[in-house]
């Protein structure tokens, strides 16, 4: 190698050696740069791709009973999702995954090519913590979870038409959950979490805003007695063949609703679109003809006249009469019978003569007063309003029918309230679902004279005896006021002569009522249809539970209730 060569080598590499230490210094002042100049910002960057402000869920407010049982809480839960850019459904682990989820790999697969344009979606919603803990410890790349609520709720069918449920996002969608879904809602909070590459929260900074959990109701539903309901609901529905039963029984000094139960029901833990007849709570939503029981109004609107007095003699001979071509009749000429009587033996021809020879619309009005024909004051989603159709002129068979309790529809809550009023001495309170220990006395409406509402009270308590039609509604050792009905149902071609509506509504201790029942059982296809034979049997053992339940003194300890 000549020198020539020799240079031209030395040269070259002191070329390289200028070119290396000029990187070096650049790369020294980049460093330099990004470390004293550009930290904020290079700081705010990362920050962005890793913190994230992710919701917190919040609690829903509890719904419990009078006494503080739990009848709807939220249980945590969790929601796994993938992002399915993300995602591969040949991952390892997979089969166990499909496994937790109860799922198989071409319905995966198909959801997966259906969004996979997205970055989120979830495989499957509210999961037990320790099933959603296991899938996560999968460690699958592209599969998360979310924290949550969902709702349980411990009496399941008992009172499931009355609560309702929530939907998969925690909204009530039926009931006292519907109907208080503002106020049971929580407000959700943020927290700002660091995240990993895949997703995976690493740290938690801490709270943006705190979840503001939800407020709690008190139903003034006494779930001991709802459960004595549900129970002779089922039995009696189960054993008469009969298409349902609802029964409602009030606090006569609160306006409170202790028991409001239904049969069939559903599980709102476990509902499905093959139960929804059932969702509805029958006892506000179904309406029904009253029958017998509304002959109670018609002879408070011939006391309340001060043209008859409890022992004025009605002369219903011969047991049957004619009215706008219509027949009216009894089933026996019960002849010449005290108004007491009238009520004993539900006698039409006796309701008929006494409405007849009152003022055309005096009856309708104390029925439009008396609640009929209008909601209550429950609030309760989906409350029928009933039916009192009002005429003028006011035909005489109208007015017949109306005495007796066709013509006219309502619901059982309806029922259970005018009876109430009878109770109450005349004063009508507002009815509630929510708890209320105060008495609402203040605030109630006298709508009846209390001489008139002792008296009748006097009056359907022989009902209630070994000649009336309700005497299977006796309780031992209480005074029980009531009437039974028994109705045709009308079906396609008028009045059905084989299908009935089997009611009793019964006030008890008959002394100082505290308590007001009403029962139907409809359609029972079994055996007797009778409501003195089919729904005051229910009366007698319900309310004999309840009056133990809140110690409810004898008022019939030595005299036969029969």
């Amino acid at each position: 190698m000549n020198l020539t060569d020799k240079r031209r080598i030395s040269l070259r590499y002191k070329l390289l050696l200028m070119v290396l230490f000029l990187l070096f210094i650049i790369l020294t002042g980049r460093m330099i740069q990004l470390t004293l100049f550009d930290h904020t910002f290079l700081e705010k960057q990362g920050n962005a791709r890793a913190l994230r402000v992710v919701s917190l869920p919040a609690y829903r407010g509890m719904i419990t009973d009078r006494n503080g049982e739990p009848l709807a809480v939220s249980v945590p839960v969790k929601s796994i999702w993938i992002n399915p850019k993300n995602f591969s459904i040949n991952s390892q682990h997979v089969k166990e995954l499909l496994t937790l989820l109860n799922e198989n790999k071409k319905t995966l697969k198909h959801e997966i090519d259906k969004h996979n344009q997205k970055e989120f979606l979830y495989l499957k919603r509210n999961l037990s913590p320790d099933i959603a803990n296991k899938i996560l410890a999968l460690k699958i790349k592209g599969v998360h979870a979310v924290d949550g609520y969902q709702r349980y709720y411990p009496q399941a069918n008992i009172i499931a038409p009355v609560i309702g449920f929530t939907n998969i996002d925690d909204q009530g969608q039926e009931g006292m959950e519907l109907l208080y879904n503002q106020w049971l809602n929580g407000t959700p909070g943020k927290e700002l979490v660091v995240k990993d590459l895949y997703g995976h929260v690493v740290a938690i900074k801490g709270d943006v805003r705190s979840a503001k959990p939800g407020k709690n109701i008190t139903l003034s539903i006494d779930s001991r007695s709802q459960y004595q309901a549900y129970r002779q609901l089922k039995k009696a529905v189960e054993l008469r063949q009969a298409k349902s039963a609802s029964m409602v029984v009030l606090d006569v000094k609160t306006g409170e609703v202790l028991v409001m139960a239904n049969y069939p029901s559903y599980n709102p833990n476990s509902h499905d679109k093959k139960s929804t007849a059932n969702y509805r709570n029958r006892a506000v939503t179904d309406v029904f003809e009253p029958g017998s029981t509304i002959k109670t109004f018609a002879v408070i609107n011939a006391l309340d006249s001060g043209k008859y007095q409890p022992n004025s003699i009605i002369n219903t001979s011969p047991g049957w009469m004619y009215l706008d071509g219509k027949r009216v009749h009894d089933e026996i000429n019960n002849g010449k019978i005290d108004i007491t009587t009238i009520l004993q033996r539900s006698s039409n021809m006796g309701v008929t003569k006494l409405t007849l020879s009152l003022p055309p619309d005096s009856l309708w009005q104390l029925l439009r007063k008396m609640g009929f024909g209008q909601r209550t004051d429950s609030a309760f989603p989906g409350e029928s309003d009933g039916e009192l159709p009002y005429l003028n002129p006011w035909p005489k068979i109208t007015l017949a029918t109306m005495s007796f309790g066709y013509g006219l529809s309502v619901t059982t809550l309806q029922l259970a309230g005018a009876y109430a009023t009878i109770a109450n001495n005349g004063i009508k309170l507002p009815i509630t679902l929510l708890k209320n220990p105060q008495s609402q006395s203040h605030s109630g409406k006298q709508l009846i004279q209390p001489r008139v509402a002792h008296e009748i009270l006097d009056m359907l308590q022989s009902v209630v005896t070994k000649n009336g039609t309700g005497r299977l509604a006796k309780i031992p050792g209480y005074k029980v006021s009531g009437k039974t009905g028994t109705v045709r149902i009308v079906g396609s071609h008028g009045y059905e002569k084989n299908h009935h509506n089997a009611i009793f509504v019964g006030m008890v201790p008959e002394s100082n009522p505290r308590f007001v029942a009403a029962i139907i059982v409809r359609d029972p296809t079994k055996g007797s249809y009778y409501g003195g034979s089919v729904a005051a049997p229910i009366f007698s053992t319900v309310m004999a539970k309840i009056l133990r339940d809140y110690n409810i003194a004898p008022d019939n300890i030595n005299i036969s209730n029969g």
